[in-house]
């Protein structure tokens, strides 16, 4: 069993920071911040007011931005007095097509529109963490990029900023990178969490429509019936996945839609289907992918029907480095206790896009509770519930620790 810190990647510590007592400065502003970008929230790769939101909350510091062609990103440099490497500090920035029911006294003010995974937390923890930083520039040995990124809820705004520049902005490529995400429930409020490894899912989708012949209800054998079929790929790619994927590396399938006919007595010409696919491993992943469309098109040839299967990839598996996990461990339980942090026993089956810079970075995607006092965090209404409420109070310290994480990897 691993400790906090183990000798093979704890590091001396730098010259203290002092964050923690210079973001008492700084907290009514970023919970301002983050209540003010919670009001009006923005979904996609266009956030026009929570760029402009961001820009302003950034206005004075001693940074070079520059802002996205294709979407409304923030990139954000920071250059220290001291030479030394390049580290990634990253933010999403988007909401979702959710109406809330929060009832809160700054809940949204856009119909159908709602931060309801937290988003809005992390623009202010990385406003906070730009600020605290640039407070100590002149000390600060090397470069720290501040990633406010569009779309992770989709369709994706992690390759489009990688794409225009993000990973060479200060210079040199980061030597390393790190997010935090808040959970409305399950982590008991403000607990950090992470684990080595994966960390959460890839993402994928099967759309499926099987073709047949449509006729009368009451005489079958003068049609090609696609339900039957459609139904039997249904349970069959259940089966593959308890019989072909292997149990230590496991994966996820959920057929979530599923539509054919229009009467009880008309058998349709086609019947379609779409399913989410998780996995842990780009060799699962690869393995599902191949087996789902064998499923598919075999059960279809055995009926005498058709079948297009299309395969959409999404997010790929968010893996943490080890080292940078066990780093960015050690640095949360030093600065607010070991009662603070958790290692998580398995990953999340949820997908994230900063997937796609943990692929090119090493680095480590931190979760931090942020259920409200008072509600039991095992029924406390989940992300991207309606009803879903985050305590504000947890801004600061993920402040501290994302700019704790720069200076200290910067300090090594």
């Amino acid at each position: 069993m691993s400790t906090l810190a183990s000798p093979a990647t704890a590091d001396a510590a730098p010259a203290d920071s002092g964050f923690r007592a210079a973001v008492r400065d700084h907290t009514a502003d970023l919970i301002a911040l983050r209540r003010s970008v919670h009001r009006r929230p923005e979904i996609g790769l266009q956030l026009p007011q929570t760029q402009a939101a961001v820009l302003a909350a950034l206005d004075g510091l001693p940074l070079e931005i520059t802002t996205g062609r294709s979407l409304s990103s923030v990139v954000a440099v920071l250059r220290g007095g001291l030479p030394g490497p390049v580290v990634l500090l990253r933010g999403d920035m988007d909401a979702l097509p959710v109406t809330e029911l929060t009832g809160l006294d700054y809940a949204s003010e856009v119909a159908g529109v709602m931060h309801a995974c937290g988003h809005d937390l992390h623009v202010a923890m990385l406003v906070g963490a730009a600020r605290l930083l640039s407070g100590v520039r002149d000390r600060l040995p090397g470069s720290v990029i501040f990633m406010f990124q569009p779309g992770e809820e989709g369709p994706g705004g992690a390759e489009p900023m990688i794409a225009e520049g993000l990973l060479a902005a200060a210079g040199e490529h980061p030597v390393a990178a790190y997010c935090i995400h808040v959970l409305s429930a399950i982590e008991p409020f403000g607990r950090f969490s992470t684990r080595r490894g994966p960390m959460l899912a890839a993402a994928d989708t099967l759309k499926v429509t099987v073709r047949g012949a449509g006729g009368h209800g009451s005489a079958p054998q003068f049609a090609k019936d696609p339900i039957p079929a459609a139904c039997e790929m249904v349970t069959a790619l259940q089966t593959f996945v308890t019989r072909s994927i292997d149990i230590f590396d496991p994966a996820v399938i959920t057929v979530g839609s599923f539509h054919a006919g229009t009467a009880e007595n008309v058998i349709p010409a086609q019947a379609e289907f779409a399913a989410t696919l998780r996995s842990f491993s780009p060799a699962t992943r690869e393995r599902v992918r191949r087996g789902v469309l064998d499923v598919v098109h075999g059960i279809a040839a055995a009926h005498g029907l058709t079948a297009d299967a299309d395969y959409v990839p999404g997010y790929p598996v968010t893996t943490n480095d080890g080292g940078e996990a066990e780093f960015a461990a050690s640095t949360a339980a030093e600065l607010f206790g070991a009662d603070r942090f958790a290692w998580m026993a398995n990953p999340e089956a949820g997908a994230e896009d900063m997937s796609y810079v943990l692929e090119r970075v090493p680095g480590a995607f931190v979760n931090l509770g942020a259920c409200p006092p008072g509600l039991d965090p095992m029924t406390a209404p989940l992300n991207h519930a309606a009803q879903a409420r985050y305590d504000d109070a947890v801004v600061p310290d993920g402040a501290v620790l994302l700019a704790e994480l720069a200076w200290r990897r910067l300090s090594r």
